[in-house]
């Protein structure tokens, strides 16, 4: 638990000094979300139902704008070996990065997505629902977000590669959190069983995303 820790406060500390990562996918999810209504125009009832499509696109696409450099850097600096070599087993060092990840990229814009929300007509009664939706669904966001940099991190332009190997993972995150926060759903109670379809991905993601990415990590370092 100490070496987790350690390296849990040595990846935030590095995030928190650069901090361009959580600024760009704050800005363009504000950047979305502000310009949203002017492209839809007037027609409130419409933007309420696409409200929460739109929030999830927004908060997918800004996560990945940072998914390339979850182990770049320590890849770059030789770091990555070292950590390879150390205490912990492998698969744990994928996965603790990739939770600094989601700490630093996904879980601060899921917490403010559901306030920002109120800029695209959501109701009241869908903040909490979209709140839970969204802070669960990041996690997997993130998880599979590491898969892609591992897989991709000795590419050259590695980021937009992370994009379309990963995408498809994002499907059922998707169709799940925005079932779990839609008006409808929400109104016919069914909006539970999308958000605990949501958490099982999550937790398998948790299960075999740091197997698959400590793997592809090896293969290159071999």
């Amino acid at each position: 638990m100490k070496a987790i820790s350690a390296l849990i406060r040595r990846d935030l500390g590095v995030a928190m000094r650069q901090g361009s990562s959580l600024g760009t996918a704050i800005g363009f999810f504000l950047a979305v979300v502000m310009l949203l209504p002017i492209g839809l125009g007037p027609d409130q009832a419409l933007m309420q139902r696409i409200a929460p499509g739109a929030l999830w696109i927004a908060l997918l696409l800004s996560v990945l704008l940072s998914a390339d450099r979850i182990f770049l850097d320590d890849y770059d600096d030789g770091s990555l070996e070292l950590l390879a070599s150390g205490p912990l087993s492998f698969e744990m060092v994928t996965l603790t990065k990739a939770c600094v990840h989601w700490l630093t990229a996904g879980l601060p814009l899921a917490v403010i997505a559901p306030i920002l929300g109120f800029l695209v007509n959501i109701g009241p009664d869908q903040v909490l629902p979209l709140a839970a939706a969204m802070i669960t669904g990041s996690l997997g966001i993130s998880l599979f977000a590491a898969l892609g940099a591992a897989v991709t991190v000795g590419l050259r332009r590695g980021g937009m590669m992370v994009s379309l190997l990963i995408l498809p993972l994002y499907v059922p995150l998707m169709i799940f959190g925005v079932a779990a926060s839609t008006p409808q759903t929400i109104m016919a109670g069914s909006a539970a069983s999308s958000l605990m379809i949501l958490a099982a991905l999550s937790l398998a993601a948790l299960v075999m995303v740091p197997i698959a990415a400590s793997a592809a990590l090896r293969a290159y370092m071999q």
